[in-house]
């Protein structure tokens, strides 16, 4: 199917509110690129802004990122910042691992599949939006409810300096380090991992600065 004829069944209406300096991911060639053009247009006929964000667009309202355009090899799909307060009537969206608490994802293997829902797709994104308006936000896991691997306890017991600068880190900063140790099943795997990361830690850096 070419863009043109999904053009046909799609709203075009609001490409006047499209940002120019996202243009570049949709105008690239790519295996997805019809169905991100799609759902750009449904995102943007729900009347939120459009940014670009960690590389992808992302749909604010007003200041709140509410929904981001992204894709992987099998899918593409719409992630839903705050997606664990939607009420998900048609039980779609995914939460992408255990540790992901408040982002879930919708995700599509076809352009078809998206021009099939797109009254759905936008009641979420309405959803979405009627929740930032009412100020509904996810009350996150504090780092410190994280288990913290004996492996890694045991260096800040023993290493003074890096008990310190872990405390100063901020909490993703923290969570990201803990997840990464803890994901290890062996201790051997857990102790490189956490001898890697010491320097970073001292150096006040998150797991991917």
């Amino acid at each position: 199917m070419s863009f043109r004829q999904v053009s046909r069944k799609i709203n075009l209406k609001n490409y006047n509110m499209t940002n120019p300096t996202v243009n570049w991911f949709f105008d690239r060639e790519g295996k997805w690129q019809e169905a991100y053009n799609a759902l750009r247009n449904l995102v943007l006929d729900c009347g939120l802004t459009e940014e670009l964000k960690w590389g992808c667009p992302c749909y604010v309202n007003q200041k709140s990122n509410i929904v981001l355009i992204h894709g992987f090899k099998d899918f593409c799909a719409l992630l839903f910042m705050q997606g664990a307060l939607l009420i998900d009537p048609q039980k779609i969206l995914v939460q992408q691992t255990e540790n992901v608490q408040s982002a879930r994802q919708i995700r599509f293997q076809s352009i078809d599949e998206i021009l099939d829902s797109q009254t759905i797709i936008k009641d979420y994104i309405k959803e979405a939006i009627k929740n930032d308006n009412a100020g509904l936000k996810l009350e996150l896991k504090a780092a410190t409810e994280f288990e913290i691997p004996v492996e890694f306890q045991n260096a800040l017991d023993e290493i003074e300096n890096l008990k310190t600068a872990f405390k100063k880190l901020t909490p993703g900063r923290k969570k990201g380090y803990l997840l990464h140790f803890a994901s290890a099943k062996q201790s051997k795997t857990r102790l490189d991992r956490i001898e890697k990361c010491i320097p970073k830690i001292l150096d006040n850096k998150g797991l991917n600065d």
